[in-house]
């Protein structure tokens, strides 16, 4: 079955066949994690806490990771598998595990999906969570180690079997968060940090009862010494936490040492000598090493650059420059075990958007090995000074196209100067970097990152001499009110533009200017940043809105000012717009929607929408020259429609929201067939969920590398296809 599209003045009609299209010989490939799940695995995209056997296995956990892998274990820069039972159902993460020779403990989260699961001691009444410790078989943690009798039909429920594995600390409303902030395992005793109640409570590790407890103020992680004695974090919710040492009864003991000033502990380990390791999330980055000195313990060395990835050149990655520390442990040879996700445990679920890394380091400090799941709801984009450097939201990584698929990427700047740079917009509107977008404008690189609901944009500009690979924050457009709600010394409402005029990258009362014009900026899904500079926002219902580049200021951001919005009315034939895209080399304009006769289906928000055009002479006389029939069909499954686009060289490429590749030539229309991910990667790919996670890039030699977000398994899909 074909359909025929013609319209007054195009040049060209589109017969769009039902028929499947060609699969195109194209390469699979991707940039950042180490794993591409070619084999089934890949890293986590956020680690907030890890337990390290004495054989160098590190079981991890974290509140979320896509695809299920909250907890996990890792070993020689391999990862063995996953716990499972903490995504879905209910069930989360957290941020607390702890292991003995027969058990991992695991802190999860227990939910009932807004009361529509219900089952007595399985999940919660209606309104309710549960907050408390997953218990597992230490060789296989996807198996649940119950510690009550479950019946017959009990037996045969997966959810119920976990249930009798899971030890209920604390239930309270939805609306609150009663965390376990610590875990500690002997082989006949649990130590569990019941943060929200100002205790350490002991558990038996076998019957799971409870043997005792005592009071502590906002008890987060533990470590057990090797003389029965324990560790902990008290004040752990603030920021100076600090150290307490207790008996193996629970008595203080008076030798936990001052950490030093401006520490941010986040974790504590202990090592054979009787060490104790403390890791840093503050200015210093470091894990700190206290031996013991008398009566008392002294500060005797440290593991990692003073000052983390933001020592020298700022932003830098490699061994020991850790970024975001979150957990620290040691086996039995001396190994010491690091992981960061860029932030650090106690910021809600951005570390789950920063990366995240574990690391081995041998007792001399040569790092042995790191795994990397560094990107999550994040696309890229080629830099356009560098044609082998890549920025994706918050990363730049350099590619070497002659390495095996999965090989091509190496991790070179982190973006984001949480310290240099604490207004930054990442950490006071959306919980992720956003998708980019690349420009060199008057011989100067800026890189745009819409969010993932195209409410806002964000300007970022570079000074490698003085601030090596951070994104200085630079402009910033504001859609609606409530998303920019915690950005410093804003206005009383959205649409209003945001410029750094002094500088100095902080959000200064006098650097704003409200929109208070007809043409809004606020609402829609199409952003696009052309090549001259100039901002295309594409509203639903009211248009097209351009700001014009209007050149670099003093401070050397790129210049925007609503008082000069150009407006175009909706173009015929839609209805509703979704998408606009600029080619100023040709004066062309792509733009997708919706019209009279293909009208939206209401359930699906982020989608191109089914029709798409192409207008010639936009600036002077704008001429229809074909319009395309989009896939489109809500009621398939899985859905069959498209989530983004974007125009590179001959071609158009179109993405489905399962990752699927559409390709037109982009002077006629026609569609010459699609690329799907190949065998690298499992032949699968992840939930596409933002309005633009495509990008395209032509090589001098004619071949494209085509980008697009994969939001399952911490990564960028890169398709590498030669017409």
């Amino acid at each position: 079955m074909l359909k025929l599209f013609c319209a007054l003045g195009a040049l060209a009609c589109i017969h769009a066949s039902e028929a499947a299209p060609r699969v195109l010989d194209a390469r699979t490939s991707w940039i950042g994690n180490t794993f591409g799940y070619g084999q089934g695995t890949w890293a986590q995209i956020n680690i907030t806490a890890i337990a390290v056997t004495p054989d160098g296995r590190v079981f991890t956990n974290a509140p979320w990771d896509e695809s299920g892998a909250e907890a996990s274990v890792y070993k020689n820069g391999q990862m063995l598998g996953f716990a499972g039972g903490t995504h879905g159902w209910g069930n989360y993460g957290g941020n607390a595990i702890a292991v003995n020779k027969r058990y991992a403990f695991i802190a999860i989260a227990v939910g009932n999906e807004k009361g529509r699961l219900v089952k007595p001691g399985v999940w919660p009444g209606s309104g309710r969570q549960w907050f408390g410790v997953s218990r597992r078989e230490l060789g296989e943690t996807k198996r649940a180690a119950p510690f009550r009798s479950t019946d017959a039909a009990d037996a045969k429920d997966p959810h119920a079997v976990l249930a009798s594995s899971f030890l209920t600390i604390n239930e309270a409303p939805t609306d609150k968060r009663e965390d376990i902030g610590g875990l500690a395992a002997s082989d006949a005793l649990l130590y569990v940090s019941n943060t929200t109640q100002d205790r350490i409570e002991v558990y038996d590790a076998d019957s799971m009862q409870k043997k005792r407890q005592w009071d502590a103020h906002e008890p987060g992680r533990l470590a057990l010494a090797s003389d029965g004695s324990l560790w902990a974090l008290l004040d752990s919710l603030g920021e100076n936490p600090r150290l307490v040492h207790y008996s193996a009864s629970g008595a203080p003991l008076d030798d936990a040492p001052a950490l030093p000033k401006d520490t941010l502990a986040a974790d504590i380990a202990t090592d054979g000598q009787g060490r104790l390791l403390v890791a840093d999330n503050g200015v210093r980055q470091q894990v700190l090493i206290f031996t013991r000195d008398g009566r008392g313990y002294r500060e005797s060395g440290t593991l990692g650059e003073r000052g983390g990835i933001f020592s020298g050149t700022a932003g830098k990655p490699g061994p020991q420059r850790f970024n975001g520390l979150t957990g620290v442990g040691v086996d039995a040879a001396g190994n010491v075990y690091v992981s960061t996700n860029g932030i650090g445990v106690r910021h809600d679920t951005i570390g789950a958007g920063l990366g995240a890394t574990l690391e081995s380091y041998a007792p001399d400090g040569r790092r042995l090995w790191q795994v990397q799941g560094l990107l999550f709801v994040d696309g890229a984009w080629i830099d356009p000074s560098r044609p082998n450097s890549v920025y994706t939201g918050n990363k730049r990584f350099e590619l070497d196209l002659s390495k095996p698929p999965g090989e091509e990427w190496k991790y070179a700047g982190f973006l984001t100067g949480r310290f240099r740079y604490p207004d930054d917009p990442v950490f006071h509107t959306d919980q992720w970097p956003g998708m980019p977008i690349a420009r060199k404008l008057d011989g100067r690189t800026f890189l745009y990152l819409t969010d993932m609901y195209a409410d806002h944009l964000k300007i970022y500009r570079f000074d490698a001499k003085r601030d090596g690979e951070l994104a200085i924050p630079s402009g910033f457009i504001a859609g609606r009110a409530r998303p920019v709600e915690h950005v410093p010394n804003r206005p009383p409402a959205g649409d209003w533009i945001w410029r750094d005029t002094n500088g100095n990258g902080r959000f200064d009362a006098g650097e704003f200017q409200l929109n208070t014009g007809t043409a809004r900026i606020a609402g829609g899904w199409g952003w696009w940043v052309d090549t001259k500079g100039d901002i295309w926002r594409t509203s639903d219902v009211k248009g097209i809105r351009r700001l014009r580049y209007g050149g670099v200021d003093q401070a050397g951001n790129p210049v925007y000012d609503v008082a000069k919005i150009t407006s175009y009315a909706m173009p015929a034939p839609f209805t509703e717009l979704r998408r606009a895209i600029y080619d100023a080399d040709t004066d062309s304009l792509y733009v997708s929607g919706y019209t009279a006769d293909e009208p939206p289906d209401r359930g699906f928000w982020k989608e191109v929408g089914r029709r798409f055009v192409r207008y010639d002479h936009w600036s002077t006389n704008p001429t229809q020259r074909y319009a395309i029939d989009l896939p489109w069909d809500t009621k398939a499954k899985p859905v069959s429609t498209l989530i983004g686009f974007t125009v590179e060289g001959r071609y158009v490429f179109a993405v489905e929201p399962v990752g699927t590749v559409h390709v037109y030539d982009k002077d006629s229309g026609q569609e010459l067939g699609v690329i799907k991910p190949g065998p690298e990667v499992g032949g699968a790919s992840g939930w596409v969920d933002v309005p633009n996670g495509i990008s395209a890039s032509r090589r001098p030699d004619g071949e494209y590398l085509v980008f697009v977000e994969e939001d399952a398994r911490g990564k960028v899909m890169m398709y590498r296809w030669k017409p």
